[in-house]
C-alpha cells in the first residue's frame, strides 16, 4: 500500500516526483518560474488508479478538473522515474490528445494508465533497474490548436555544440514526435542567431478533429517545402530555451507549440542518455 494520498491539484502545485511523476514536477516547476505552459491538472498516481478503479469520488473530482480548462484537452502519462536525468519514456507510454467529453477523459486515463503496463514499457523499466509495477501520474493539459509546433534540444543533442538545434512542422508536433514527416530544421546560436535553416518534406499535418481525437490531413503543396518559423519566432524559441536553463540547469528537450504569435511550452525534460 502506498504511503502517500491521492491527490489531485493544479500543475503548479505538484511538486513531488514520487507522487506526480516527473512530467508533472517539472511542468509544475516551469509553471513557477513563469514559463508559457498551458493550464493544467496533475493527478498523483494513486489518484489515477482510483479513478481507473471506478471510485466514483475521484471521477467526480476529475471531472470537475476537466470542466474548468474549459475546451479540449490533452492527457498525457507522467510516470514516476519518467523523463529522469538518465531515462526517457518517450513512445513507451501514451499522450491521448483532443479529448472532448467526460467518458473520453475517463477512457483516455484508462489508455495512459495500461500504456505503462505494457511488454515494451516493462522492459524497458528492467533494462534501466526501475521497479516492475509502474507508477502512473497523469497531467490533463489544455490543448493547444498548434499552427506549428516541435522540438527544441538547447544543445545540439549529437555534437553538445552551445547552440539551439529546433525542429518543427505545422499542426500538431506529433507529426514530428512520430517521425511522420520530414520536419524544418534549424540551427539557432545563443542569443538568436540564425546559423541554418533547412525546409523539410512537411506533406502532412495532424490536426485536432472536431468529434474528438486527431487526423492526418494534406499540407497544400505550397506549404510542404515553406519554413514554419521566421525571425521572430526563432527568437521567440531561443528565448524559451534561455529561460528553461535558467529554471531547470542543463541541456533542455523541449517540446514547443504556437498559436499564431504565442509560444507555449508543452513538455520539458534533461537531454537523456536512456
Amino acid at each position: 500500500m502506498s504511503a502517500v494520498q491521492p491527490v489531485l491539484a493544479r500543475v503548479e502545485h505538484a511538486e513531488r516526483e514520487i507522487e506526480f511523476g516527473g512530467k508533472a514536477v517539472q511542468l509544475g516547476q516551469a509553471h513557477r518560474s513563469g514559463l508559457p505552459v498551458p493550464p493544467a491538472w496533475a493527478l498523483s498516481s494513486d489518484f489515477v488508479d482510483e479513478v481507473v478503479a471506478g471510485k466514483e469520488g475521484a471521477i467526480g473530482r476529475v471531472v470537475d478538473a476537466f470542466s474548468g480548462l474549459a475546451g479540449p484537452v490533452a492527457v498525457r502519462s507522467s510516470g514516476v522515474g519518467e523523463d529522469a536525468a538518465d531515462a526517457s519514456f518517450a513512445g513507451q507510454h501514451a499522450t491521448e490528445l483532443n479529448v472532448r467529453t467526460q467518458a473520453a477523459l475517463l477512457d483516455a486515463i484508462r489508455k495512459v494508465h495500461g500504456s505503462g503496463r505494457t511488454a515494451s514499457a516493462r522492459a524497458y523499466r528492467l533494462k534501466l533497474g526501475l521497479p516492475p509495477e509502474p507508477r502512473m501520474g497523469i497531467v490533463i493539459q489544455r490543448l493547444v490548436p498548434a499552427d506549428c509546433a516541435g522540438v527544441l534540444f538547447t544543445r545540439h543533442p549529437t555534437t553538445g555544440a552551445d547552440e539551439r538545434v529546433i525542429e518543427a512542422t505545422w499542426g500538431l508536433g506529433e507529426a514530428v514526435v512520430a517521425g511522420l514527416v520530414t520536419p524544418d530544421y534549424y540551427r539557432v546560436a545563443r542569443g538568436g542567431l540564425v546559423l541554418e535553416r533547412r525546409a523539410g518534406d512537411k506533406d502532412l499535418a495532424i490536426l485536432w478533429a472536431e468529434a474528438g481525437g486527431t487526423k492526418e490531413v494534406d499540407v497544400e503543396p505550397h506549404r510542404v517545402s515553406a519554413l514554419c518559423l521566421d525571425d521572430a519566432r526563432l527568437a521567440q524559441l531561443d528565448a524559451l530555451a534561455t529561460a528553461c536553463e535558467s529554471a531547470f540547469g542543463g541541456a533542455q528537450d523541449l517540446e514547443w507549440a504556437f498559436e499564431g504569435d504565442r509560444l507555449y511550452l508543452l513538455q520539458r525534460r534533461a537531454i537523456t542518455r536512456g
